[in-house]
């Protein structure tokens, strides 16, 4: 079998052997069923203890209440740019630092009167906001946690006045306690920090969900109609559910989302001060204060030096470090389940790099 390689992608992104290996084997049979997780069908009781247990451990690691909803949807984040509005109204105002957080906005444009509460396009997107323009009225103000792309992220949720306050947590939830109490909606796309590709997590207040009442939407698009067909109003994902549940597990194995925070707070220190450490080589794009924990983006001197990185990379057994094409440059995402094995690799190589290309 070909070794593992150290896996720095954006997403779908590096998954815990435990969780990958407990998966295979669940694929022939999953228990004492004599049927694999693939082929159980989604109202078999063996599935619906699956989802049910999965929930539960989202909402202890989210520290949620009956009073919140947990739904597993379709349709990655971007689905939920159009579910988001669509169920809470459409005169929102939006936090826009990034590119999935200007296709946040943009969709919610398509339904009604949204507009930009702050936006850090002038600066390519490499800080925060200063302050946030938020209406009295809003139907709720929307920002996206983490920046994939450019390489920010909020260390706290920003102030929506009276607004609830929605977040787009694809890319860094349960990466760190999350602060329900400050939200009235949080989703996430899976394949970065939950599970795989092909499911959604929606954890919504239920006093939201009677938002969508007299609106006549459809049921699919409905957070209220999925809350009341516990996220099986259709076929729902079985497979992503399941595995979601065993990250879920695996998160309180290692001892919750604290210590999973200091563990990803120190994984980054150590890459930010090895490129810091050769500043005539790297260039970070993001500002000191903003830096992600999740996405670390930066450029060398040239693009030449950047592709021999990469080539360099791979020959160690390091993969997905290539940039998003909308920013170039290089990107190495540090998410829960990459090993301090990796960090120990990348910081080697640029290190080494360093030493060759002063």
């Amino acid at each position: 079998m070909t070794p593992r390689a150290h896996n720095f992608g954006a997403g779908p992104a590096v998954l815990p052997v435990e969780v990958l290996t407990e998966a295979r084997e669940a694929l022939l049979s999953f228990g004492d069923t004599g049927v694999g997780i693939l082929e159980l069908s989604h109202r078999s009781d063996a599935f619906v203890a699956v989802r049910e247990e999965a929930a539960a451990r989202l909402r202890r690691l989210a520290g949620a209440g009956d009073d919140w909803a947990v739904l597993f949807l379709q349709g990655g984040a971007s689905l939920q740019f159009h579910m988001v509005p669509l169920n809470l109204g459409a005169d929102a105002d939006y936090v826009v630092t990034g590119v999935w957080a200007q296709k946040a906005y943009e969709e919610a444009r398509r339904l009604g009167p949204a507009r930009v509460a702050a936006t850090t396009e002038g600066t390519g997107h490499d800080r925060l906001p200063d302050a946030l323009d938020v209406r009295p009225g809003a139907a709720f103000v929307h920002y996206t946690s983490n920046n994939t792309i450019y390489g920010t992220q909020w260390p706290a949720p920003p102030g929506a006045g009276v607004a609830p306050l929605v977040c787009d947590a694809s890319s860094d939830i349960f990466s760190r306690p999350l602060d329900l109490a400050r939200h009235a909606l949080v989703y996430a796309g899976a394949q970065k920090n939950l599970g795989p590709a092909g499911v959604t997590v929606v954890l919504a207040r239920r006093d939201l969900l009677a938002r969508s009442a007299g609106r006549d939407l459809p049921p699919m698009l409905d957070y209220a109609v999925q809350a009341r067909h516990d996220s099986s109003y259709n076929t729902c994902p079985t497979f992503g559910i399941y595995v979601v549940g065993l990250v879920a597990r695996w998160l309180e194995a290692q001892g919750g989302l604290a210590a999973l925070a200091e563990r990803n707070a120190a994984k980054a220190t150590r890459v930010y001060a090895a490129l810091d450490a050769a500043p005539h080589l790297y260039r970070g794009h993001a500002r000191p204060e903003a830096r992600s924990l999740m996405n670390v983006t930066f450029r060398l001197r040239d693009e030449a030096l950047e592709r021999r990185f990469l080539s360099q990379a791979e020959a160690r057994g390091l993969v997905g470090l290539k940039g998003h094409r909308t920013l170039g440059g290089l990107r190495a995402s540090l998410y829960n389940a990459l090993p301090d094995a990796a960090v120990d690799a990348l910081v080697s190589l640029l290190e080494d790099f360093a030493r060759e290309n002063g």
